[in-house]
């Protein structure tokens, strides 16, 4: 992982996943410094990533959550090349390999809906992941699970919505959280 990256998220623990236009806008006039990219599409996620750069922040965009872009190698290489991003999110482990490749950070995301999806992380892509994101964030004693057990940090994110969720899931073990909630990313 590239070291100022992991600075910003260590420094400001709240990371801004964004899910439309007015979250970029307000992302752009505060102070957060790591971005999470939730949206848009093949001809329109160049202009958000660079309109977020231009203000200073690390941007992240989810792989698979951009219109246009099938979860495919061409599409790793579409954001390495064709924007400015930092890295990548996916919940896909060939995905996340690929981009480490290129010299991407890397967000694996799982979402631990039960034993099995939290059990085999090891062969899941993490080993190509900079970071670990695990949804939904409110579960302290599964984030402390995983970030016992992971070889690479842990952002907890999902469902976070209050200054009590943001303590309880750093005091379980995650390095930072994410969420779409601007009145968390003013906490």
């Amino acid at each position: 992982m590239k070291q100022q990256f992991y600075d910003a998220i260590v420094d400001g623990p709240i990371i801004a996943a964004v899910k439309d236009e007015t979250g970029v806008e307000v992302c752009i006039q505060n102070d957060i410094r790591v971005v999470f990219i939730l949206y848009g599409e093949l001809i329109t996620i160049p202009d958000i990533v660079q309109r977020l750069k231009d203000a200073g922040k690390f941007v992240i965009v989810h792989l698979d959550l951009i219109g246009g872009l099938a979860v495919r190698e061409e599409a790793v290489r579409f954001i390495r090349y064709g924007t400015a991003a930092d890295g990548i999110i996916s919940t896909k482990p060939e995905m996340i390999r690929y981009a480490k490749e290129l010299d991407l950070c890397t967000v694996f995301r799982i979402f631990a809906i039960d034993s099995k999806a939290i059990g085999g992380l090891e062969h899941h892509g993490m080993e190509f992941a900079d970071l670990i994101e695990v949804l939904p964030g409110i579960m302290p004693k599964i984030i402390k699970h995983i970030a016992g057990q992971a070889a690479v940090p842990v952002i907890a994110g999902g469902l976070i919505s209050e200054k009590e969720d943001v303590m309880r899931a750093l005091d379980a073990g995650a390095i930072a959280i994410s969420t779409t909630n601007q009145a968390v990313w003013k906490m």
